[in-house]
């Protein structure tokens, strides 16, 4: 399986979405807020500002809470200044990590990652040192109780450039450009995901056991608790049988 599929099954066991939905609301907040500054608060004509939006509706977030974060983005309500960037690193084993990060600290948010890097057998890198290793991708999954053949010919369809059938998901890919068209037309045929999102698919795995898993998962869990990391990818391979070890 896929790493962000197997990532994000492992954060939906743990009940983590639920348990953090104030941390979600902030990182939201923070991506609403910068897409209406580079963009405009226009949803129709910022693609970035819609995608984030739609998100922030499926985790129940408030209308006058995003049309807060939209008017702090386009200037009209004060609000923090923040900028965006990508942290490289290796994970235990090799494993190539991607994190994305929003900030108003910098020098901040550089010590914290690095310091929840090392803590747990990972170390950062240089810029381009992994990115090569994974492709910006549109990505709608689906769960497996709908009908794959209906997905996949609405998906090529609209564009799509691929369906696979992942054993536990039946995921869409496109290119970034046409996520939103794409996205759009499946919902138009009536036909429900459980994720949509833009992504880093990694193009090789690296399959961890034992300690290395543990590591591996502990990494993950501590970059995304921190409140300036947006996403992380990474290109690990964990069989459920190690999953049920580490999480008991």
């Amino acid at each position: 399986m896929a790493g962000h599929s197997k990532w994000a099954n492992i954060k939906h066991r743990k009940g983590a979405q639920d348990a953090k939905r104030g941390q979600i609301f902030t990182k939201l907040i923070k991506e609403i807020t910068i897409a209406a500054k580079i963009g405009g608060g226009d949803p129709g004509t910022n693609a970035r500002l819609r995608t984030a939006i739609d998100k922030a509706k499926s985790e129940n977030m408030p209308r006058d809470t995003i049309e807060r974060a939209i008017k702090k983005g386009t200037g009209d309500l004060e609000g923090v200044n923040y900028e965006e960037g990508t942290f490289e690193g290796y994970g235990p084993g090799g494993v190539a990590v991607i994190v994305e990060f929003m900030t108003d600290n910098r020098i901040r948010t550089v010590a914290d990652v690095r310091h929840i890097f090392s803590k747990h057998n990972g170390s950062l890198g240089v810029n381009g040192s992994v990115a090569f290793l994974f492709d910006r991708k549109g990505l709608i999954a689906f769960s497996t109780d709908q009908d794959f053949d209906a997905i996949f010919e609405a998906a090529l369809e609209a564009g799509a450039e691929d369906v696979k059938d992942e054993g536990d998901a039946y995921e869409v890919l496109t290119d970034p450009a046409d996520f939103i068209e794409v996205r759009e037309a499946l919902a138009a045929t009536g036909l429900k995901w459980e994720t949509a999102e833009i992504t880093m698919l990694p193009q090789t795995m690296v399959k961890l056991e034992g300690k290395q898993a543990e590591q591996m998962l502990k990494l993950m869990d501590k970059l995304e608790d921190n409140d300036d990391v947006q996403n992380v990818f990474a290109n690990f391979d964990i069989s459920d049988e190690e999953i049920e070890k580490v999480m008991g």
